[in-house]
């Protein structure tokens, strides 16, 4: 499972900062929904909002070091915990769409922008959902597991 949702997740952040890459200038914004969300192409240097400019050799580093140890993790755990296997999966696709960016451009490309936020991409979204899901998987394993009991 891990290989297809981080062949699928890379396709779409890939495939979506492609399209901004073609069709967009640097900087133009483009609303979707007015007040609320806009797409505008920015290039970001830095790592969460911006922060540590300039620092890409080291975050590629740190990246490989982080996917390595997901992947290991990930390996680690019984088949049986499908739902924190899948959120890993989906972790190491958000982290590998962003390192790709570095590699290639020395920056990542971000353009969703809420106004409210900085603005970011679908790798991003996938780092941070999978973040949460993993720590709720890990802070309340029996609830959840309690919980998908009850489901069946």
């Amino acid at each position: 499972m891990l290989w297809i949702i981080v062949v699928i997740g890379l396709a779409i952040d890939q495939l979506s900062k492609y399209i901004v890459l073609t069709k967009m200038d640097y900087l133009q914004s483009i609303t979707v929904i007015p007040k609320l969300l806009d797409l505008t192409f920015v290039m970001n240097d830095g790592a969460a909002f911006s922060i540590l400019q300039g620092k890409v050799p080291v975050f590629i580093i740190i990246t490989f070091v982080f996917v390595a140890a997901l992947i290991i993790f990930y390996y680690r755990q019984p088949k049986e915990e499908k739902l924190l296997r899948f959120w890993l999966s989906v972790l190491c696709a958000g982290a590998l769409g962003n390192l790709i960016d570095r590699i290639r451009f020395g920056k990542v490309v971000d353009f969703f922008d809420l106004h409210i936020w900085p603005i970011f991409n679908f790798a991003d979204m996938m780092v941070v959902f999978s973040v949460i899901a993993i720590a709720i998987l890990i802070i309340f394993p029996q609830k959840i597991k309690k919980g998908h009991k009850h489901d069946l």
